[in-house]
């Protein structure tokens, strides 16, 4: 029989190195784009890569969670985003690099995935407040990576911190073999026919279209910041890589308090206030003139960006729980789509028009959301508390 709480842990663990994974790209994508000399149409194709091989790991890890169960899934993934790390630091060819990013995000998808699973499965009630706690562990690993990098790169190259990292990992792997995890939920056979017909329910599509958009958003935010803070505002790689880190700690930060205030306010009053909040913080920083409001943007970005992802995978938590590993593979593919194809263009609208336009392009994405949350609230109140 597994303990909840060494599971929850080893979830924690699982959402730390994916956040370390997912702010990494974007951290290193100046020195990236110098050393293989890639313009911002290469350095938008590229970053693309990430989220493609997320969707690929997002898309096979629930039906193997819903029939084989999570352990396997922690410790194969786990060692697949070692290999990449140790890859994407010391790549001496394009191909190379490439392929780690894919392997990289795949195993990352697969990770993400189950680790939000798992907390939805053994989580009875409070299913988005636990999953904003575990949120918090996603902050602390991409918040970390930017500020490692910051200090770290004063006195080392890159790919030296990367490989350092990589090979921490390894204790991950030691704790996922050593504890218990939940029994697979169809262990029988996995109804392939109840879970195709998740394609055609109308709440989780609305909720997947949902984190479409959030996770278009956020992927602007992790990936073009640093390039913008360099290219467009002239501050110092140390100083875009700090800024990062201020949004990341907004995030982080809100999801801590947010574990307790889902328990006490409506999701949906929260959601609301949640958009609104990062809608000001876009318009701040579109007008900013200074780093000290850029810095104060990106927090408040970040905090207002704390809440969807929790929420509405709580939502998908209760409403599908006999088959939540799959019901969440679908809402991730669908999420981290529009990860893949808001990051392209926006690749392809700074090599026009410059990364000075991120602003306007994530002000826009938050008005598709705060249609999307009231679409939600229309269609899904009955079948869930909102």
């Amino acid at each position: 029989m597994y303990k909840r709480n060494q599971v929850f842990i080893a979830a924690c663990i699982g959402l730390l190195l994916f956040g370390i994974m997912l702010i990494t790209l974007g951290s290193i994508l100046p020195s990236l784009a110098e050393k293989f000399r890639m313009d911002k149409i290469s350095s938008g194709k590229l970053v693309s890569i990430l989220p493609i091989g997320i969707i690929a790991g997002s898309l096979v890890f629930g039906p193997i969670a819903d029939r084989n169960g999570y352990k396997m899934l922690f410790i194969i993934t786990t060692l697949l985003m070692i290999l990449a790390f140790e890859g994407l630091a010391f790549a001496d060819s394009f191909l190379l690099l490439q392929a780690s990013i894919f392997v990289l995000g795949f195993g990352g998808g697969i990770i993400n995935g189950s680790t939000n699973a798992v907390v939805a499965d053994i989580s009875s009630e409070d299913k988005g407040a636990n999953l904003s706690l575990l949120g918090v562990f996603f902050g602390i690993g991409a918040l970390g990576m930017p500020l490692l990098l910051s200090i770290m790169s004063k006195r080392f190259e890159y790919p030296y911190i990367l490989s350092s990292v990589g090979m921490f990992m390894l204790l991950a792997v030691i704790y996922f073999i050593t504890i218990k995890f939940p029994i697979p939920k169809h262990a029988q056979g996995f109804p392939l026919k109840e879970g195709i017909k998740l394609l055609n329910q109308p709440a989780l599509l609305l909720t997947s279209f949902f984190l479409f958009f959030q996770s278009g958003a956020e992927s602007l935010i992790n990936n073009w910041t640093t390039t913008f803070f360099q290219a467009d505002l002239k501050f110092s790689q140390e100083d875009s890589l700090f800024a990062l880190s201020c949004y990341l700690g907004g995030l982080t930060i809100t999801r801590l308090l947010l574990g307790k205030l889902l328990k006490k306010i409506s999701s949906f009053s929260i959601m609301i206030t949640s958009l609104l909040l990062t809608a000001a913080g876009g318009f701040l920083l579109l007008y900013s003139d200074s780093y000290t409001y850029s810095l104060v943007a990106l927090i408040i970005i970040g905090s207002g960006f704390a809440a969807s992802f929790p929420v509405i995978l709580g939502y998908i938590g209760h409403i599908y729980a006999n088959l939540s590993g799959t019901a969440f593979s679908i809402a991730f593919v669908i999420g981290l789509t529009g990860n893949t194809l808001i990051n392209y263009f926006f690749g392809l609208l700074s090599n026009e028009y410059g990364t000075k336009q991120l602003p306007v392009l994530l002000l826009c994405v938050i008005g598709c959301l705060l249609i999307q949350i009231l679409l939600i609230k229309r269609n899904i109140s009955s079948k869930i508390k909102m």
